[in-house]
């Protein structure tokens, strides 16, 4: 059944290079700042060295996030585990405030208490420098991650940044599927040779470019009450065989409703 517009694990495995890239070169740039620190004695250095550090305390968090959410489904959690990802990367957000917040407040109130002459700036310069070169590695490895996905999405980047349902670009959850993965969904369910039409249906993002699928179709021919049922369960596995689609539940159309269009 092909849903595209929510690739499954080939765009896990894009967020988690995403997520790695961003953690490896915030090291990089701490471990830098943390050097120039050690060579200058300045307070500046060492307060950007903190916050760079924070920042990668942080990317832990949303390595966490990416490796929770991909557990399978189980007893107490049928949809899976995706949702988690949403709260681990809110910790990352909030320590991110935090931290930086308070790095900048001491760094201000140190600099107000005991200020110091500006000097050796070729160091500062050098820093700068490398924290650039790294942090753009960083941003074209979401750029590109991004891009992948709009693609696959028929949005431009913008748009997608602003609308997905991964965390590592951007949070959202708790909000029904983009109408373009609806339309897709409806084409996929009309391609089935069991389905005569769709009067109904429901996608809710649960986790990271997954979806639960409610709703209502007209299945073809004229079975009994019983037989119906079983090409109902056949046709809700049959759909939740894409990567995509956390779970799925599915109930007969009543005759004077409404088809939809793909």
């Amino acid at each position: 059944m092909p849903v595209p517009l929510l690739r499954g694990p080939a765009a896990s495995e894009e967020s988690l290079t995403t997520v790695l890239v961003a953690f490896g070169a915030n090291i990089l740039v701490a471990v830098a700042k943390s050097a120039a620190a050690l060579v200058t004695g300045s307070a500046s250095l060492v307060a950007e060295a903190a916050h760079s550090w924070a920042d990668s305390g942080n990317e832990i968090f949303l390595l966490i996030a990416n490796r929770r959410a991909r557990r399978p489904p189980d007893r107490a959690h049928p949809f899976g585990h995706g949702r988690e990802a949403y709260v681990w990367s809110l910790f990352a957000a909030v320590g991110l405030f935090v931290a930086g917040g308070a790095v900048s407040v001491t760094h201000g109130i140190q600099g107000l208490i005991h200020p110091e002459p500006a000097e050796r700036f070729l160091v500062g310069y050098v820093v700068l420098a490398v924290s650039f070169v790294l942090e753009g590695i960083s941003f074209l490895q979401s750029v590109r991650q991004a891009r992948s996905e709009a693609g696959s999405l028929q949005r431009d980047l913008i748009e997608h940044v602003m609308v997905t349902s991964d965390p590592t670009l951007r949070a959202v959850v708790g909000e029904e599927a983009d109408p373009r993965v609806r339309s897709a969904a409806i084409r996929a369910l009309l391609e089935m040779p069991e389905v005569a039409r769709v009067t109904y249906l429901w996608l809710e993002i649960v986790g990271p470019r997954m979806i639960f699928v409610t709703g209502d179709v007209d299945l073809t021919g004229d079975d009994t009450e019983s037989h119906v049922a079983v090409r109902l369960r056949a046709l809700e596995a049959k759909f939740c065989a894409s990567p995509a689609v956390a779970g799925a539940v599915l109930s007969l159309s009543a005759p004077d409703e409404p088809s939809l269009q793909a």
